[in-house]
């Protein structure tokens, strides 16, 4: 019978002791998890971060592209300010500067919208007047007070326009 007890003893040390190993590497497991996890969620802020910043930039350079093809209007514009204003010759160099103008808004790829005599659509054009006219259609635009511009399918701004009922 002490034999029995001895056995059972031992028996019920090494289940604590295994028990205790076991327990060891469950925490162990647990430490790695937790500390991949806490890496994870690291990376995934530096990613948001690094986001942001290549927006910004990505923004940032387009707008400098913008204004490095204004740049040589804005500078006929300067020339044309310091000349005589009643010589031919200003105007002439007021239209060259419209053309010019028109030239790098075509490259931008801005198209115009809301010309005398299109059909009106409200995704386009803004209706400030109305007016009866049986000489032309219905919602057809009689008068362009603002041009509209858009770029593909986005709009810039809409076109303010007179409309016939």
């Amino acid at each position: 019978m002490a034999e029995k007890k001895k056995k059972a003893k031992a028996t019920e040390e090494e289940a604590a002791t295994v028990s205790v190993a076991e327990f060891e590497e469950v925490k162990a497991e647990l430490d790695k998890n937790r500390d991949l996890l806490l890496r994870t969620a690291a990376e995934f802020d530096n990613f948001k971060k690094r986001t942001e910043r290549e927006r910004a930039s990505v923004a940032e350079y387009a707008k400098a592209s913008v204004i490095k093809q204004l740049l040589p209007v804005f500078d006929n514009v300067d020339r044309a300010e310091s000349c005589d204003k009643d010589s031919a010759d200003y105007a002439k160099g007021i239209e060259l500067i419209v053309k010019q103008l028109n030239e790098v808004v075509t490259n931008l790829g801005i198209t115009e919208t809301g010309a005398v005599g299109d059909a009106f659509d409200p995704t386009v054009h803004e209706a400030v007047m109305h007016v009866e006219d049986d000489s032309v259609g219905e919602n057809v635009i009689v008068e362009v007070f603002q041009k509209g511009y858009r770029i593909g399918d986005t709009v810039i701004r809409a076109a303010m326009v007179k409309v016939a009922n």
